[in-house]
């Protein structure tokens, strides 16, 4: 209601100001102000009251990201302006983002289950255990898998398997090897111009390196211990709760027996509430299951059924459903509107989050998803960069209160735009539209935790007027849109409160000599 009159005393405001200038020639310099103070009130962040510590606090970032900038300028060289693969050790030596990195930010809400772990992880640590076998593709790729015994039989399209031990023997110093690896299941490479020129290229090698990694997570003591390592990473980067896209694909033991979804969930389950007893202040993670939206509609039928029968099953732990892939390269949401109608036709509720709109070109059946994303009252949008260019939905996300997930190095990188300045949330955050923060996919991008994409939005997307209040509002957002039960929810939001004082208090008193 205080946004709405904000609005309605915006729109007599500039009626005085139009009728003002008709009657003469220089601008009032207090009219001018005015329109400046009533932008930033309806900014992100802009109604959010800082109190002292906090308004000290601010000062102080707004001075680190002003001399940054400053710098930038000079040198040419701003790192949201640039592919983040060659912008990350920029990033890394920013007092922005190492102010950023202590910062508590709530939760990440759009993370995918076999990219969660830095990749020096899974070569250095996993790829050493015993049993590790590797073969090398025909398209300069590799595959891993653990087996109890060398097997005989060989995989399509793939060399003959090789224990990994045995190959590091032979090759003595393994460092170049493993730096090889690394390159295989990641996307990361110093000339992203050259080496992706093309979404469908970008996709192509986006979705190799989840082939390339299944193999070793997917194996069912790894798969446990990746995702408690993964939640530790992100722990580790201020965040305090994690819900995480999974396709729940088949696991494996040593010996070829293969464990199902509710298997999956299970582990899920128990590692997350094994991690929250080891780590207090951690409110655990929730699944969202997903499947690739290459398949057809009885397949999806079939997911949207199992989602349905995993949700009454693990109630703590499953959040919802949702379809990934590449959406240009993939089926539109009205396609699978009769198996995505199921639920509420049985009246049963299953939250939908859909990867929607992630997409930049206009008018088509794939930008139209985030039309129909909210038709079927999806909770949130993954990605939305297409929904400023549907004003009827972009009204109808922000009267619902459905944010969209902004995962601004994901959208450089798969080649959606080259400047994050450029980026449409610019427009959404400057109409305080309903958002979140996310990394989505960070191994693969070469990124971690939630701190690189929170970096890129508040010095790229924000621009200079984005300040503490930014922040703040948007860390309070990812625990409001949250999938959490209302109770969990509100022990969420004071738990937060709790570490963001404390953060505040420290910040404070250490910089308080630099104001």
């Amino acid at each position: 209601m205080k946004v709405q009159t904000i609005r309605g005393g915006l729109e007599l405001f500039l009626l005085a100001v139009s009728l003002a200038c008709q009657c003469r020639c220089a601008p009032d310099p207090r009219e001018r102000a005015k329109l400046f103070q009533q932008e930033d009130f309806l900014r992100t962040g802009g109604n959010v009251v800082l109190m002292e510590a906090e308004l000290n606090v601010n000062k102080y970032l707004q001075k680190l990201k002003e001399q940054e900038v400053a710098d930038c300028r000079i040198s040419g060289k701003f790192p949201p302006a640039m592919h983040f693969f060659k912008a990350r050790s920029l990033i890394e030596e920013s007092r922005v983002f190492k102010f950023l990195q202590k910062m508590p930010k709530g939760a990440a809400l759009h993370v995918h289950d076999f990219s969660i772990v830095n990749v020096d992880w899974l070569v250095r640590n996993v790829s050493y255990w015993p049993h590790c076998y590797i073969c090398f593709t025909t398209n300069q790729s590799v595959r891993f898998h653990f087996f109890d015994k060398a097997p005989y039989t060989r995989l399509s399209g793939c060399s003959h398997w090789v224990l990994l031990d045995t190959l590091r023997k032979k090759m003595g110093n393994s460092t170049d090897f493993d730096n090889s690896l690394i390159r295989n299941l990641t996307m990361f490479t110093e000339d992203p111009e050259v080496a992706y020129p093309t979404q469908d290229l970008v996709w192509r090698k986006f979705e190799e390196v989840f082939t390339a990694s299944i193999g070793l997570i997917s194996y069912a003591p790894i798969f446990k211990a990746y995702f408690y390592q993964g939640l530790l990473q992100f722990y580790q980067d201020n965040i305090m709760y994690v819900e995480l896209r999974a396709l729940l694909s088949p696991t494996y033991e040593l010996d070829g027996t293969r464990h199902d979804m509710d298997w999956s969930m299970t582990a899920y389950q128990q590692v997350g509430r094994q991690f929250v007893a080891d780590h207090p202040d951690f409110l655990g993670a929730r699944v969202i299951f997903t499947v690739h939206r290459g398949m057809n509609v009885s397949q999806v039928k079939k997911a949207v059924e199992d989602a349905m029968r995993l949700k009454t099953k693990f109630p703590e732990v499953m959040a919802g459903f949702d379809l990934v892939g590449y959406e240009d390269g993939g089926n539109p949401l009205w396609y699978f509107r009769e198996p995505l109608s199921l639920p509420a036709q049985r009246g049963f509720q299953l939250q939908y989050f859909f990867h929607a709109g992630e997409t930049d070109w206009d008018g088509i059946n794939v930008d139209q998803n985030v039309v129909d994303a909210l038709l079927f009252n999806t909770s949130r949008i993954g990605h939305g960069y297409a929904l400023v260019h549907h004003p009827v939905a972009k009204q109808l996300s922000r009267k619902r209160a459905v944010p969209v997930e902004v995962c601004p190095i994901s959208n450089q990188v798969l080649k959606l735009l080259s400047d994050l300045r450029n980026h449409p949330a610019a427009v959404l955050m400057a109409e305080r539209h309903p958002m979140v923060i996310s990394s989505d996919d960070p191994a693969a991008f070469g990124s971690s935790g939630l701190s690189y994409d929170f970096y890129e939005a508040f010095m790229g997307i924000g621009g200079m007027r984005s300040n503490l209040g930014t922040l703040k509002e948007l860390a309070m957002n990812s625990i409001k849109y949250s999938s959490l039960p209302p109770e969990l929810k509100e022990k969420a939001k004071a738990l937060w409160q709790m570490k963001w004082e404390a953060f505040i208090s420290e910040t404070s008193n250490l910089h308080l000599r630099d104001l």
